[in-house]
This record gives C-alpha cells, structure tokens and sequence, in this order.
C-alpha cells in the first residue's frame, strides 16, 4: 500500500510528459504514412528524437502503442439524434465520410478491420461496434417514434448498410464518397416516410 501512495505523491517528470507526446505523434505519423507494421519501438524513437528504451519504458510491447494511438481517435458521430432524423443522418454519414477522407483517421479504421489476430485491438474494435450500433439503435427508435420509418428495423443491418459502403469506397477505392451514395446508403435502411412534422 505505501508503494500506491509513494506512487501518487511522485510528481510527474514533464520530460517524459513531452517524450511521451513525441512518441505517439511519431506513431500517429508512422501509422498514417506507412501503416501500422511501422509502429516500431525503433522508428517511433527515432522520428520522435527519443531513445529506443524510453519507448519501451512508455510501452513494454508495440501493440500498447498502437492502442494508445487509436485510444485518441474519438468518436463523434452518430451522437445526440435529432428530428426529422433522416437529415440528420444525412449529416452524421456526410461528416463521417469527410473524416475517412483523412490518411490518419482511414489508417485506424483498417487497424481496427485488420484486428482479429490481436485480441487487444479486437476488444476495442468490439467497443467501437457497439458504441456505433448504439447509437444508430436510438437514432432508429426516434425515427421509430417520429413516424419517419417502420419499427424493427435491425440496428446491426442498419449501421451495416450505412457505414460499409462508406468504408469501401474510401479504403478499397481509396476515392470520395459522393452525396448521392449516401443519399443511397440511408434509402436501404427502410422506407422513410415524412414523419409528424
């Protein structure tokens, strides 16, 4: 117990607050630039101008780092759903579709597709599945509620037909997603109606 308290009242060193900051920035650069097999302890010391045992002594392992560099890739679609939902759906793919645009955030996005051989990165995968369908799971039920679209819509299908496509066309195309196929994405969920308002 008097090692956790020691702990607590140590102050924390800022060279190694600012080291740290180096090193996942380097990460973020690697994993964008090269992918993540350039998460190395080796080149994200030397593109951060660290020591190859700082890195280790942040993260014992490469997979740590590489988790913590996705750890800070939010999540901040499908939030808060509005009525009419359609066009606020409208919004949330058209914003998400921006963000898969940028190499930093599509790289994190095919880490996490890629995952099944890590369990480490499979549990947040598994997170960021669910915290999705969540989300569209209440954006459906106030669809729902609103008379917009037909109850029982499957969440699990909805994201599915709404965010796949998305992926497809910017990671395997590597080209922009277009208005009109998210217009299409959102039509394949169900009918819509014009709602009460």
């Amino acid at each position: 117990m008097s090692h956790i308290l020691r702990a607590m009242s140590t102050p924390v060193d800022p060279r190694a607050t600012r080291s740290r900051e180096a090193m996942l920035a380097a990460a973020r650069a690697l994993l964008v630039q090269e992918g993540p097999a350039a998460v190395t302890h080796q080149r994200v010391a030397r593109q951060a101008g660290v020591g190859r045992a700082t890195a280790y002594r942040h993260w014992p392992r490469p997979e740590q780092l590489l988790l913590d560099v996705m750890a800070r890739v939010e999540l901040p679609f499908f939030r808060e759903p509005a009525v009419p939902v359609r066009p606020w759906l409208r919004r949330q793919l058209r914003l998400l579709a921006d963000e898969l645009a940028l190499p930093e955030v599509i790289a994190v996005a095919c880490t996490l597709m890629g995952a099944a051989r890590d369990p480490q990165i499979a549990a947040r995968r598994d997170r960021f599945l669910a915290t999705v369908t969540d989300r569209v799971r209440a954006a459906l039920a106030l669809a729902a509620a609103e008379g917009e679209l037909d109850p029982g819509v499957d969440p699990q299908d909805a994201a599915a037909v709404l965010i796949g496509p998305l992926l497809y066309r910017t990671a395997l195309q590597a080209n922009t997603v277009s208005d009109h196929l998210i217009d299409r994405c959102i039509d394949s969920v169900g009918p819509w109606h014009p709602g009460r308002g």
